[in-house]
């Protein structure tokens, strides 16, 4: 397994300049560095040759994570907004070929995150997205990139709130290159078990997220039991990536989008930050591949 982390975990907005986290998780201890693909669409092709760049420099890869605005909405009614999100995928895949990122995860099947003040209708949303989803999913083999379809919990979607649906929901797809995406967090509201969800998942596990019950990095002695999920990873042969995606900062897009209305990181600057990000990926590496 390689282990990473999400650069949100010292931004309060999306997107920006990632490169500087390159030499920073390296240096953490980590061999991945997760990316917001929001913001795409407005960096020319030298941002991203000169991500590629860095990365390949400090030895550390890139994953994407990415959850489509409402009006990138794969599963919605309205042509002309199915089309534009294809357009989308299309400039976003072509980008990440660029900057050598063969991962995206998220609620890329919908939007994200959900506006419950809107109307929907759970099956037929779900017949479109697959659909639709075929078409994104061939392009992006094009390009050697694998989709992860993010099981998410029942406040931020409603599609894919379990391994069980995200599975009947892959194999409609139907397209190798389309696999269930995990997170502990959202794992912890929806799933009986998280062993028997990882289990299910088996081999169309594409991506792993972790963090603890409370958005914080996985320690020692919380909530998730770290121990039963390294166990069910290596049992069902998990080579993939492992990434921590912890949110504690308040305010900004992310904090609004992920609600984060109080100070999870109790006041910390960047250094406290690093060193929990330190601590959190050599305790997973004990833990999951002792």
């Amino acid at each position: 397994m390689k282990y990473g982390i999400y650069y949100a975990f010292w931004e309060k907005e999306w997107g920006g300049n990632f490169t500087p986290y390159v030499k920073k998780v390296k240096d953490l201890g980590f061999d991945i560095l997760e990316v917001a693909c929001h913001s795409f669409s407005r960096e020319d092709d030298q941002f991203f040759k000169e991500l590629r760049q860095v990365a390949e420099d400090n030895g550390i890869i890139l994953t994407g994570g990415y959850g489509p605005e409402v009006y990138h909405n794969l599963s919605s009614a309205d042509e002309s907004i199915v089309n534009a999100s294809i357009s989308n995928y299309k400039d976003m895949f072509r980008k990440m070929d660029i900057a050598n990122i063969r991962v995206l995860g998220g609620g890329l099947y919908s939007y994200w995150p959900v506006d419950y003040s809107l109307p929907f209708d759970k099956n037929s949303d779900r017949e479109r997205s697959i659909r639709n989803m075929r078409k994104v999913a061939d392009i992006a083999a094009e390009y050697g990139i694998t989709l992860g379809m993010e099981v998410l919990n029942r406040f931020e979607g409603y599609m894919l709130n379990t391994c069980k649906e995200a599975l009947h929901y892959v194999e409609e797809v139907d397209r190798p290159n389309v696999k269930i995406m995990l997170d502990t967090f959202h794992m912890n509201i929806e799933e009986d078990s998280f062993v028997e969800a990882i289990r299910l998942a088996g081999s169309r596990l594409g991506h792993f997220h972790v963090g603890e019950a409370n958005r914080r990095p996985p320690f020692e002695g919380g909530r998730i039991p770290w121990e039963e999920i390294g166990c069910a990873l290596r049992e069902i042969g998990y080579d993939g990536a492992v990434v921590m995606e912890p949110f504690v900062r308040m305010d900004g897009q992310v904090g609004k989008d992920i609600r984060i209305w109080r100070d999870i990181s109790m006041g910390s600057d960047d250094s406290k930050l690093d060193e929990d990000a330190r601590q959190s990926v050599a305790f997973l590496r004990r833990v999951f591949e002792p």
